[in-house]
């Protein structure tokens, strides 16, 4: 399944029969070491690459009154172009795999940091609705490609590190997504007030972010031939079938995944899109609701490291899943019966049940035990859950409309969790995809 990049550096020293072990070593070509410099740099562009995994999301959110009537969008395009990111995550990260097996995953992050800098660059100059939807729509198909194939960097570079590195480019996500959302606006007018200026700033990060990428990329490549002449060597000459993975579709563990993915992506969209307009109807004032609005997104940056790193340290994260879920639910129920009463104690608690998200990437580096299945499971979880967040946030809108107040919503909110949180106790046990597909390490 897997470009044959991913195994060199990571075989074991003893792959060979004792007997053969000395002849081998002397007719087949050996791998390169890795070299010094790729370890600190790969940190570097983890965290460059999971910073810019939303401002291209969230900064349009803070601007998007501001950019609907700067392009004349109708509320029908509008309401497209807020649907657009999910869908992309799920259409383009389908994609990833076999993008990954044909040029490595280190080169096609690399591509997708480059996909997402130039809708950057594009789209405030756009001049028109569908040519703003095509440039955000180049930076959404970088960043799904990212999105799924992070986990699998972390798996074969940091092998004994996945809940530590899961993380750090966990909590370079979360702080990427708070900084948008928090600083645009404010620098937006500092550089003269124009929606075009604050939207282009984010692409000069997006460009920094290809630069650790192309380094990585030339080693990866160089690996990776020198891996395929080691092969041959050893076969005489014949060629190797790289290895296609598990057949994801047979493993419940894959699905379970998949369906708590795409709830706790749904629960966020809902919380991201609705949240200040639940404050606001129950009295809150529109600073404050926005003030909110951001703390339960900050609440992200600090446990989006502790929770991957204490996964990680443990057989079974069902616990952890069920006791993030909770957490939800009593937000919920505080926003039912006392929504401006308790309005920071809700939005605290909201902010630690949205961290379902970093538990998820880091169940995918866990319940995979090879790099191939890793990729495999991070395209189906991701593309699937993706798809499964679609109509929440639309839900929820029709029904606030046509009951004419939050008490449905949010019961189906809460609701929504149950399942959540007996999805998530399934995904933690301790098992791999392999397994469950009857294939051999």
């Amino acid at each position: 399944m897997f470009d044959d990049e991913i195994k060199i550096l990571d075989r074991p020293a003893g792959g060979h029969k004792p007997g053969r072990r000395r002849a081998a070593a002397l007719t087949t070509p050996r791998a390169p070491a890795q070299p010094a410099w790729l370890g600190p740099v790969l940190i570097v562009g983890i965290v460059l690459a999971a910073l810019n995994l939303r401002p291209a999301i969230t900064s349009l959110g803070a601007l998007f009154e501001e950019t609907r009537t700067g392009l004349g969008m109708s509320g029908t395009v509008a309401g497209l172009i807020t649907s657009v990111p999910a869908l992309c995550f799920a259409v383009f990260g389908v994609t990833a795999p076999r993008l990954s097996r044909r040029f490595g995953p280190a080169a096609v992050i690399c591509a997708g940091m480059a996909a997402v800098a130039a809708g950057l660059l594009i789209r405030p100059f756009a001049d028109s609705a569908a040519a703003f939807l095509a440039a955000s729509a180049l930076s959404l198909a970088g960043i799904a490609l990212t999105n799924v194939l992070l986990p699998v960097i972390v798996k074969r570079y940091f092998p004994d590190r996945v809940g530590t590195m899961t993380g750090l480019y966990s909590m370079a996500l979360a702080a990427g997504t708070s900084l948008a959302a928090a600083a645009t606006v404010p620098l937006t007018e500092a550089l003269g007030d124009s929606w075009r200026t604050g939207l282009l700033m984010w692409a000069l990060l997006a460009v920094a972010a290809v630069l650790p990428w192309l380094p990585i990329a030339r080693a990866s490549r160089r690996a990776a031939r020198a891996e395929r002449a080691a092969a041959a060597g050893s076969a005489g000459g014949a060629g190797v079938r790289a290895d296609t993975g598990p057949r994801i579709v047979r493993s419940r563990t894959a699905w379970a995944l998949a369906c708590y993915f795409g709830l706790q992506a749904t629960g966020a969209y809902i919380t991201m899109g609705w949240l200040p307009q639940i404050f606001r109807d129950a009295g809150v004032s529109a600073s404050t609701a926005g003030v909110l609005l951001a703390v339960t997104m900050v609440m992200g940056v600090p446990l989006a490291f502790v929770i991957p790193g204490l996964a990680g340290r443990m057989k079974n994260q069902g616990l952890l899943a069920a006791v993030l879920g909770l957490f939800g639910l009593t937000g919920y129920l505080g926003l039912y019966l006392a929504p401006a009463a308790g309005a920071w104690a809700w939005a605290l608690l909201l902010g630690v049940s949205n961290c379902a998200f970093p538990l998820v990437i880091t169940l995918i580096g866990l319940r995979a035990k090879s790099p191939a299945g890793v990729v495999k499971l991070s395209a189906f979880a991701q593309s699937t859950g993706y798809l499964i967040s679609i109509p929440g946030p639309l839900v929820i809108g029709t029904l606030y409309q046509h009951s004419g107040g939050w008490e449905l919503p949010l019961a189906l909110m809460a609701g929504l969790l149950v399942p959540q949180i007996a999805l998530g106790i399934l995904a933690g046990r301790d098992r791999t995809i392999e397994d469950e597909c009857g294939m051999r390490d």
